[in-house]
């Protein structure tokens, strides 16, 4: 179900109240592709979602996160996280689509995963908070492993402060492998009701600090996730 919509300055704000809106109920906006600021409303039939206690965890990953290779902050760079995800060949993160998560983020609803290696960049996630529920938008990596790092934060973050539902939107492959699953939309829309509840507020992802230790989002991850 898609609605192209062609948002140019001035008008951002009232789209990002609508993308929140929307969210609420099931729908989310892509872009058509980088050259066109153009975006579309999708509500589809099947929604991929990745049950919190399900992740699929490989010990190389484990083996990564205790060894602290890497590090990892939320919300230190969200621009350069959305600018990763979109570095690639074709891709629907257009220049709407950045200003819309750009104001969200301002709100404090769009939130991002950084990975560092050193102080370069190598890796993350972003997406919306909405009461319990968190929509993944996008991850990047620029090194083996950094965007499994991102999402591995990613859900220690959202178990540890009560979130019930992360939507991935579409499945994928990748995706499946790492424990997502493809359910119908009335089965979506029932734990998504409950999930962003009466909530107004984006800012749960962010009542505890982001864990600072790689070693310990292994062991928290490794105890309740599926190990490969």
């Amino acid at each position: 179900m898609n609605f192209p919509l062609h948002p140019f300055e001035g008008q951002l704000d009232a789209v990002s109240r609508l993308a929140l809106s929307l969210y609420r109920v099931g729908v989310f906006p892509m872009g058509s592709d980088r050259s066109q600021n153009e975006i579309s409303w999708h509500f589809p039939r099947r929604r991929g979602v990745l049950p919190l206690h399900s992740f699929r965890v490989s010990r190389r990953l484990l083996r990564t996160l205790r060894s602290d290779r890497f590090s990892a902050t939320a919300n230190a760079d969200f621009k350069g996280v959305i600018e990763g995800c979109a570095e690639r060949p074709e891709t629907w993160i257009n220049g709407a689509i950045k200003g819309i998560y750009s104001n969200l983020h301002a709100e404090s609803f769009a939130h991002s995963i950084e990975v560092w290696r050193n102080d370069s960049l190598v890796g993350g996630v972003y997406g919306i908070a909405i009461g319990r529920a968190f929509f993944g938008e996008s991850m990047f990596f620029r090194r083996a492993d950094a965007s499994k790092v991102a999402l591995a934060y990613l859900i220690d973050q959202l178990r540890r402060t009560g979130f019930v539902l992360l939507d991935t939107q579409y499945s994928s492959p990748h995706l499946r492998s790492l424990g997502g699953i493809e359910i119908d939309r009335g089965d979506y829309l029932g734990l998504l009701k409950p999930a962003v509840g009466t909530s107004r507020s984006g800012k749960r992802f962010l009542d505890q600090r982001l864990e600072s230790s790689g070693f310990f989002v292994a062991q928290r991850i490794s105890q309740m996730s599926k190990r490969l």
